[in-house]
């Protein structure tokens, strides 16, 4: 019954992506999610906002479709936040001086949707600001877990919003259920999420957010559709992980003495 539900929903609904909201979860102790990174991006005059989260103290992860239109603009990561709109002591603002989307990203159906931000100067390490760690390739979350995805932004459907973390449990799904919804999910590089009952939900301003699953970034948000808040589709850091290696490798080589830096 809930299959057939979502087919005859799925042809009336677009899918949303962008900066991300919280549905149905709560705010957090602040600072207790120390690798959250909120990403102001500016091209020209417009602005826009998305999630990430840290690595490394020189690298932050996020979703390509949040920097895939931004040309040479400007971003600029926040770490150690809780009120985005506040001035707290524990924030810090760093500059992205390059950021690699990945080659087979494709807006597409939103395959490979999968950024790395690289900082400069590099992230202070402290009590408020710390990396968190990522899957190994061969690594997979189970269908049933329950993880959790943190953000800033919308907190329902009509648009209100927050300046503070919030956070929501959500389950990972059978890949089956987004296949019916989503023509171009791919089980290997995309995690289905969601909460059943379609009252909880990452959304419009968490994209590139992670979702933590026994302490560990196991995916990142994607997209979902506009009025139907389950399920979602994450991308699976794990199958990247390779990729994110590779690239991590690439930003350290640039740091040594008379090394050329490259996009």
């Amino acid at each position: 019954m809930l299959l057939l539900l979502l087919l005859t929903s799925a042809f009336v609904l677009v899918p949303w992506t962008g900066a991300g909201r919280i549905i149905g979860g709560r705010e957090v102790k602040p600072n207790s999610r120390p690798y959250m990174a909120y990403l102001k991006i500016q091209n020209g005059p417009a602005t826009s906002t998305c999630g990430g989260f840290l690595i490394r103290p020189d690298a932050v992860l996020s979703a390509a479709h949040c920097v895939d239109k931004k040309g040479k603009g400007r971003i600029t990561v926040i770490l150690g936040a809780h009120n985005v709109h506040g001035r707290e002591r524990s924030q810090q603002k760093i500059q992205v001086t390059q950021w690699v989307i990945h080659p087979k990203y494709s807006r597409d159906g939103f395959k490979n949707d999968i950024v790395l931000l690289k900082l400069k100067p590099k992230a202070r390490i402290n009590r408020n600001v710390q990396i968190i760690s990522i899957p190994r390739r061969m690594e997979r979350v189970t269908v049933g877990a329950k993880c959790k995805a943190a953000g800033w932004g919308w907190t329902s459907v009509t648009g209100n919003r927050t300046n503070v973390m919030r956070e929501v449990e959500l389950k990972v799904q059978n890949g089956t259920i987004c296949e019916l919804i989503f023509q171009k999910y791919q089980r290997q590089s995309m995690i289905c999420v969601g909460d059943e009952s379609g009252k909880k939900a990452s959304y419009k301003g968490d994209s590139g957010g992670p979702l933590v699953c026994k302490q560990k970034a196991h995916g990142i948000v994607s997209h979902g559709r506009t009025r139907n808040l389950f399920p979602e589709v994450y991308t699976r850091i794990s199958y990247f992980e390779p990729w994110i290696r590779e690239q991590l490798k690439k930003f350290a080589l640039q740091e040594l003495p008379d090394s050329s830096s490259s996009d």
